[in-house]
């Protein structure tokens, strides 16, 4: 029996956890239970920057090519040792001992996979021969940058149908905060034409995380920027789930690191209750 720091945690998300290539376990805090990883980034390449990224050696890209065969071969035998196996009880802490969903995050831009379709399909199959898992989620935790692609279009109304949902990042709504923050000069409008997309196709939450840089959280005009574009959502009647707030558990792997830190639970509910009052769902994860 591994030790209590041997177990997994909500602060350690390492992608190597389990020993693989594609697949690894995490205890999510927003999940609330085992979150199972999909990595389609291993070579820690994504398209966007963001400065509070745990991943180290970061760099500008697009995911290789996937090994959908090594893959399959993964997730299945991960998804055996969860349900008839004894890694529960050796690797999680009992409160956390449920299989919560399938997350396609890892260490980069899940959708920037030319195979990001196929893959979709190939976790349909595999779910298809455990039935103990019929009701387990299929996450996209994703910058959305890449929504217009057809590929993707088709990958996430495959997710629709597989009681899926996009977690679609929007971190700052004012290009200047955008650019510092997840080093990445998309327009607010490109950002509005991807939501109206993902919101078509597939349940889509907007995640956003807050911070405090040099000891500042988000400022005044940031914060109303950001609730009037989701005051324009809902006012276009977009079929928004709701908001994902959350703040930063892990240490960051970026430049700026030492720049960062964690804001205030106060803020964040001051912050929640200015997006409640817009008749907006929102869930916290300090």
């Amino acid at each position: 029996m591994p030790t209590p720091s041997q177990r997994l945690n909500t602060i350690d998300h390492s992608r190597d956890s389990a020993g693989l290539t594609y697949v690894y376990p995490v205890i999510s805090r927003r999940a609330g239970g085992v979150s199972i990883g999909i990595n389609l980034n291993p070579n820690n390449a994504c398209n966007w920057r963001c400065i509070y990224c745990q991943v180290p050696n970061l760099t500008r890209g697009t995911a290789p090519r996937i090994d959908l065969s090594q893959l399959e071969k993964e997730l299945r035998a991960f998804l055996r040792e969860l349900t008839v196996g004894d890694y529960l009880l050796k690797h999680v802490p009992e409160e956390a001992r449920r299989i919560n969903d399938i997350a396609l995050s890892g260490n980069g831009e899940p959708t920037s996979a030319k195979e990001f379709e196929q893959v979709i399909e190939l976790i349909a199959t595999v779910l298809q021969d455990f039935p103990q898992l019929k009701s387990i989620k299929l996450v996209l935790i994703t910058n959305g940058s890449l929504i217009h692609r057809q590929s993707v279009q088709a990958g996430l109304k495959r997710m629709a149908k597989l009681n899926g949902e996009v977690w679609f990042k929007f971190d700052r709504a004012t290009p200047e905060e955008r650019n510092r923050v997840n080093n990445s000069d998309i327009s607010l409008k490109k950002i509005h034409a991807h939501l109206r997309i993902a919101t078509s196709i597939c349940p889509t939450w907007l995640q956003s995380c807050m911070f405090q840089i040099d000891g500042n959280p988000p400022s005044d005009s940031e914060v109303n920027a950001y609730l009037n574009f989701i005051q324009q959502l809902k006012e276009e009647k977009l079929p928004l789930q709701g908001i994902l707030l959350y703040g930063i558990a892990r240490p960051s792997l970026q430049l700026e690191a030492s720049r960062l830190s964690v804001i205030s639970q106060t803020w964040l509910n001051n912050f929640a209750e200015k997006i409640n009052a817009l008749d907006l769902t929102v869930k916290i994860t300090p």
